[in-house]
């Protein structure tokens, strides 16, 4: 049981390390100076992020559900 913990310490604190510093790399997108994008574009990107965080979430509070497809901004 503890090789099992481990393993989880192990992953849980890679992936959420490398999730935050991607986070901050989509703020780096924010720059209006070195990109062009709408207010409908950051909300987009913010209903998926967001819409992400609550499906990780409710698998751990035991709600499997389902997967959606990539995040497009334009199809």
């Amino acid at each position: 049981m503890r090789d099992k913990r481990k393993k989880f310490v192990e992953l849980a604190e890679a992936r959420v390390n490398r999730a935050i510093k991607d986070v901050r790399l989509i703020g780096n997108l924010a720059n209006k100076n070195s990109y062009d994008y709408t207010d409908d574009d950051a909300r987009k990107i913010f209903r998926a992020l967001q819409k992400e965080i609550e499906a990780a979430k409710a698998r751990f509070m035991g709600d499997a559900g389902g997967r959606d497809s990539d995040f497009r901004l334009e199809d």
